[in-house]
């Protein structure tokens, strides 16, 4: 797996209330990635205390801002998937990525630890 800086929206980003990821990725203006070419990555990188369910979305716009923020995918934890180190999912980034890409965390419960990263890489690992 490749991994390069500029693809990590999230770098062990401790979240414990919601929260935008640490990095927004700018694909330029050109305005969009290869949907299929690139996969989504999000990892627990340190187990969390306190939160009941976490849902972890992918939102694009024109603007770095995100003041018209769209949602290309969500997906949603319970306390049980976070107690764990281990990628939460892994996959292909979806059709409609706009020019700017971050990630989105909401968080439910009142959180005390954990850690994520999430970034883009152009092949999986699932380990």
């Amino acid at each position: 797996m490749l991994l390069d800086q500029n693809a990590v929206l999230s770098d062990q980003q401790a979240v414990a209330a919601s929260a935008a990821s640490e990095h927004v990725i700018d694909f330029g203006t050109a305005g969009n990635a290869a949907p299929g070419a690139l996969f989504a990555v999000a990892r627990v990188d340190e187990a969390f205390a306190g939160v009941t369910q976490l849902s972890v979305s992918l939102q694009t716009d024109q603007s770095a801002d995100f003041s018209a923020a769209e949602e290309l995918l969500s997906a949603t934890f319970t306390q049980g998937d976070l107690k764990d180190v281990k990628n939460l999912f892994a996959v292909a980034l979806p059709n409609g990525a706009k020019r700017f890409l971050r990630a989105y965390y909401t968080v439910t419960g009142a959180g005390s630890a954990g850690k994520l990263s999430c970034f883009l890489t152009d092949a999986v690992d699932m380990k």
